[in-house]
């Protein structure tokens, strides 16, 4: 019988030896133009610029700010109130979920984050926040189109799928995730926030989850906060 692991968000960064690798079939893939979008951070309320460009099979995806790359993975995260940060030598990247989500949904396995501000001293930069949604990043990733993401020696390579090998929940206060080893993806999910009776108590689930599902029914889900906030 397995096990289940509980893990706080301190230690639940390393939780990655818990994931296997699997070949779909499938062929990697990489935006086909780039795409670029600029507008404020939501925590910070500064202006930057986000370009992401193709990039080679393998490379998976990574932010790029100046001359410091930090690869867009779990082994990086860094706690911070309200969003997701990256983090590494002292460099991070703030509020990447919303871009981040586009691209796995959209099927973007490899490509480069240029992210730019006019501010040449931050040692920390925002993704923009835009309309609080991922709905104009895979709007943007659609316009530009994708195409096979090729390696170095010109080569197609295959693209695998993380499987889950044993039960694990992750919490925080009076929130949690816990995920289960599945044939499938499934997702459930419920908040329960009556600070605003506006929101108050909803629940979703699907085992729907393609690139079309997420563009019709997820994409445009935003961040909210009150007023007080």
């Amino acid at each position: 019988m397995a096990v289940n692991r509980t893990f706080n968000f301190n230690t639940a960064r390393n939780w990655s030896s818990l994931i296997s690798w699997i070949p779909t079939g499938k062929i990697q893939q990489t935006v086909a133009n780039s795409v670029q979008l600029t507008g404020i951070g939501l925590h910070s309320g500064k202006l930057s610029t986000v370009t992401i460009l193709p990039e080679f099979a393998g490379m998976g995806r990574y932010f790029k700010f100046r001359s410091n790359v930090i690869p867009a993975s779990t082994d990086y995260v860094k706690e911070s109130p309200l969003c997701t940060t990256l983090c590494k030598d002292g460099h991070s990247i703030n509020t990447v979920e919303h871009l981040l989500s586009a691209l796995e949904a959209t099927g973007v396995d490899n490509c480069s984050v240029q992210i730019e501000t006019s501010n040449t001293h931050d040692s920390s930069i925002e993704v923009p926040i835009l309309d609080g949604s991922a709905r104009e990043w895979v709007d943007a990733i659609e316009e530009a189109g994708l195409k096979a993401a090729l390696d170095r020696s010109g080569n197609s390579c295959e693209k695998l799928a993380p499987v889950l090998r044993e039960p694990v929940t992750v919490w925080k206060n009076d929130s949690f995730i816990a995920a289960f080893p599945y044939s499938e993806v499934k997702i459930t999910y419920g908040i329960d926030f009556p600070q605003a009776p506006e929101i108050g108590c909803q629940w979703f689930s699907s085992t729907c989850l393609d690139k079309d599902f997420f563009a019709k029914e997820l994409a445009s889900a935003r961040t909210f906060c009150i007023y007080e906030q």
